[in-house]
């Protein structure tokens, strides 16, 4: 016996419409946001329902919901007395592409009483209903990590033929048009002229540096940042962008594609990395040196380590300088040395902050 589903409103109210793309080339040609604000629209106007409020998000995927616009509408949901009585996508993935987290923002919606509804998926509210749509919701969350497990190969066999696939290059490089196929054009990356002399400059502090010998990265970070170098964005230079350029094997023409995952910290393993090849910026030879030169000062050019335990004033203690947080580090044998210091003059050096140190027990004891 097949359930009656209940129509998508009882009445006329008041709706939130939130339209949603994946891509760049989504949002030009495939369910464009033009076209679902016009379906939507039209929706609305079929069924007397008033448009109060418009959410859209411009190339953002729907598996998690890391997005500005969806987080904003999800806070006016939220809201007492709500400024809406439900909100309208295109299809269900237009919302999530995940099951359970789909289910979850529907309860958390149905909690402010306003409703989730799909113009090319109407269902009610019976346990029919609320079952076909945990059945599509599953299909789309199926459909979401194929497309990304074949975006996957496509991008790894590009790289393997020498391509770019697309996301900012490293320090030193620019991309370029390498040719063209169709509307589709190959991208590669070169040395930038306007960067592959701070890239020398870096190596060359590293391996030879001043009077007193070989820099290591937070010296190199204070002699940029004191000569007006920036970094790609235009920001300052710190130890670990310093760091990351220093150890880059992409800078002696080899640069390795798909090494880490979407977690932090996840990394992939050998037979998933693509090694592509690019014009070189260094000389091996003078890269290894270079290498040879940080392992020999690793003591010496590490940090003071973070405390892994909790710290009483962490993220309530401020540089006056700065407003940089005072982090809680430790020196010395069996670490007997504890102290909150400038996390900004730490991370840049004295270019950064000029940098505040004081012992643990002379800051908590003073409270």
């Amino acid at each position: 016996m097949n359930a009656k589903a209940t129509p998508a409103l009882a009445s006329p109210g008041r709706a939130a419409l939130y339209l949603r793309v994946s891509t760049g080339r989504q949002a030009e040609h495939d369910l464009s946001i033009p076209d679902q604000r016009r379906q939507l629209r039209a929706y609305c106007e079929g069924k007397g329902i008033a448009v109060v409020a418009e959410f859209v998000e411009p190339g953002a995927s729907a598996t998690d919901d890391r997005r500005p616009e969806f987080q904003r509408m999800m806070d006016a949901a939220a809201e007492k007395p709500a400024p809406f009585d439900c909100i309208i996508v295109h299809s269900f993935s237009r919302f999530f592409r995940d099951q359970f987290q789909l289910e979850f923002y529907v309860r958390r919606l149905a909690k402010s009483g306003i409703r989730l509804i799909s113009i090319t998926q109407d269902l009610g509210d019976d346990p029919m209903s609320v079952m076909m749509r945990q059945i599509m919701a599953l299909f789309d969350e199926y459909q979401s990590k194929e497309n990304a497990k074949h975006t996957l190969r496509a991008m790894r066999e590009n790289a393997r033929q020498g391509y770019w696939n697309g996301s900012r290059p490293p320090f030193g490089y620019r991309i370029v048009v390498a040719e063209q196929r169709g509307t589709r054009a190959k991208k590669k990356i070169e040395p930038d002229p306007m960067q592959t002399e701070t890239v020398r400059l870096m190596f060359r502090l590293a391996r030879i540096g001043n009077e007193d010998g070989p820099m290591g990265s937070r010296q190199i970070a204070d002699y940029l940042n004191a000569h007006g170098i920036r970094t790609q964005t235009g920001g300052r230079w710190g130890v670990g962008a310093v760091h990351q350029v220093l150890t880059r094997e992409t800078y002696i023409g080899r640069h390795r594609f798909n090494v880490s995952g979407k977690r932090k910290g996840e990394r992939k393993s050998e037979d998933e990395i693509v090694e592509m090849a690019v014009e070189p910026i260094i000389g091996e030879e003078e890269f290894a040196e270079v290498q040879a030169v940080m392992r020999s000062r690793s003591p010496q050019l590490r940090a003071p380590r973070f405390v892994s335990a909790g710290t009483l004033l962490g993220g309530v203690c401020f540089c006056a300088d700065c407003g940089g947080a005072m982090t809680l580090r430790t020196s010395g044998k069996g670490e007997q040395y504890r102290y909150y210091t400038c996390c900004t003059a730490a991370r840049q050096g004295k270019s950064g902050c000029r940098g505040r140190t004081i012992p643990m027990n002379e800051l908590v004891d003073g409270i």
